[in-house]
């Protein structure tokens, strides 16, 4: 479910939050789903309790998950809205990255080619 790299200089904690929050948006993870438990995740990726904590703590924060004392941790109802509206942000980003490609000379097809490519991706 989870994989860490541990050569990466994202956190471990980073790396599961953005994880959960692209299996949300994939539909691997549905509202109502429970979450692995901190114990059972952190003996699975073989990492400190604390780290998947640490994780837990900042996907509750954001309102992706929620606890439930006793019973655990669960995708909440918003998780999908949420995380879709994080990724429409994005698109300030996007036409900053676009405007660097058209000022060093990359052709607007070339760029479209990419954008068919992954959407084409997608529906398979």
């Amino acid at each position: 479910m989870f994989v860490i790299d541990l050569m990466s200089r994202e956190p471990i904690y980073e790396q599961i939050f953005h994880q959960v929050a692209d299996q949300i948006l994939k539909g691997i993870l549905q509202p109502g789903d429970k979450m692995p438990s901190v114990r059972s995740l952190s003996m699975e990726l073989s990492t400190n309790p604390n780290t998947v904590q640490r994780a837990y703590t900042e996907l509750d924060r954001r309102g992706l998950i929620t606890s439930v004392p006793g019973r655990g941790s669960f995708i909440s109802n918003d998780a999908v809205k949420i995380v879709s509206s994080h990724q429409t942000d994005k698109l300030d980003d996007l036409e900053h990255m676009l405007k660097d490609f058209k000022f060093a000379g990359i052709k607007k097809d070339t760029v479209m080619e990419v954008v068919d490519k992954v959407y084409e991706e997608g529906e398979t």
